[in-house]
């Protein structure tokens, strides 16, 4: 594709991250965080954003280098080669990511039954399947139109999110924020395993180098911007809505928090704009996630990792490996229950993100990156992994079980795929 043809520029790029890292997930964490952190929940988001920019600079550092289609999974082929190890983590990411985007269409399709067709399980099934096929009609016409629709989408969320943000924190009551009433820096520490998984999305935008006119710059700037704007509207909101309930309201108030913390100021109103802002950040979340399976597919068959059929375009548009995207999907929100392993994505994410910088050790001589902040960035973000193993995997069975199918079924695929093909 030519520089005339490109389809983005930073500000859109870092979008296609800000939809996939604020999606369903800002709703439902806060319950979860203020169990462990308190009030201090805005603490344990900065210092979550605080590690998510270190991961962001070594990403940063080596898709200036090495800007590439196949987003993050380059990385790792620049740091390991292009042998099992990449091949097994480029299956371990596809399927992965199709668990995690199932479960964001999955969460779509629950806050809109709520909507408009009293909670019934039919049709949230059937919304989350609308949700999938809607976005994957999206990224078949092309990365133009995935642009203009997750802009919007952006746009909607951020003004609606800034909106609450303003009226909480301007109504709210701060003294319910008082540092008095903070638990202990081992407990805000641990919460951060939670936090930071509001985050894990911005991986997504090491994938749109193929849109780039000039990824070299403009992917690292992408990268920082929407890890700042991601962090702002994440500490805000925490602030905002601390400071309207006690803490003990908001664990009550579960997914529904932002709601119950915008009634007093906005009434009725309130629950609406919070289930239209779910609504607009579960699509986006959802178009996000089927973005990279075009140009993952397209550049891991091209180096052999995947089979070639992956980067085959039927009618010269709608690329298999999205398809095989869409079609995993929806099997996973159709016929699973993926509220039992919904833990997994994100050990997937962590497990990965820390494997890319550690491989970034290996090539820091062609990207020109601090070897301080490289293991600074390892070293936090493998913190924040063993202290989930060990906060919450050891007590979800189910998860840890589908984490090894996973890797077992990736090491299938790969070894599979290249011994039939003597690769």
């Amino acid at each position: 594709m030519s520089s005339a043809t490109k389809a983005m520029n930073v500000r859109q790029a870092a979008f296609i991250g800000v939809g996939a890292m604020v999606g369903a997930g800002i709703f439902a964490l806060l319950g979860a965080a203020g169990e462990v952190a308190g009030s201090a929940v805005w603490i344990s988001f900065l210092l979550a954003g605080a590690i998510a920019a270190l991961q962001g600079y070594s990403f940063a550092k080596l898709g200036a280098r090495y800007p590439s289609a196949g987003g993050l999974l380059e990385y790792v082929a620049k740091g390991m080669g292009n042998g099992h190890i990449t091949g097994i983590t480029a299956w371990l990411i596809y399927v992965a990511n199709g668990i995690v985007t199932a479960m964001v269409a999955v969460s779509f399709g629950n806050y809109a039954s709520s909507a408009f067709a009293g909670e019934s399980k039919g049709w949230a099934t059937a919304f989350a399947a609308l949700i999938i096929i809607v976005m994957t009609l999206v990224n078949i016409v092309g990365s133009r139109l995935v642009v203009k629709a997750q802009t919007v989408i952006v746009y909607v969320v951020l003004a609606i999110l800034v909106v609450f943000a303003v009226v909480t924190i301007a109504s709210g009551s701060f003294s319910l924020l008082a540092p008095s009433g903070y638990p202990s820096v081992r407990d805000i520490v641990s919460s951060v395993a939670l936090t930071f998984f509001a985050f894990l999305g911005f991986g997504i935008i090491t994938f749109t180098a193929k849109d780039l006119p000039n990824p070299s710059r403009q992917l690292p700037r992408a990268m920082f911007l929407a890890l700042g704007v991601a962090t702002v509207i994440y500490v805000a909101i925490a602030i905002g809505v601390f400071s309207t309930l006690t803490v003990d309201e908001v664990i009550a108030s579960g997914g529904t928090a932002l709601a119950v913390a915008a009634e007093p100021t906005l009434g009725a109103a309130g629950y609406w704009l919070m289930t239209v802002t779910a609504l607009f950040s579960t699509a986006g979340a959802t178009n996000a996630g089927l973005y990279p399976a075009v140009g993952l597919s397209e550049r891991l068959a091209e180096t052999q990792q995947f089979p070639p059929v992956m980067a085959r375009k039927l009618g010269g548009r709608a690329s298999v490996g999205l398809l095989v995207a869409a079609a995993v999907c929806l099997v996973l929100a159709l016929f699973f229950n993926l509220d039992a392993i919904a833990s997994i994505g994100s050990a997937v994410a962590l497990l990965i993100f820390t494997f890319i910088t550690v491989a970034h050790f290996r090539v820091r001589h062609e990207t020109g990156a601090s070897p301080l902040i490289l293991s600074l960035a390892v070293g936090s973000a493998g913190l924040v992994l063993l202290t989930f193993i060990f906060t919450t995997l050891v007590h979800e069975p189910a998860a840890i079980v589908a984490i090894i199918v996973i890797l077992i079924i990736s090491v299938v695929l790969d070894y599979g795929w290249k011994r039939r093909h003597r690769i």
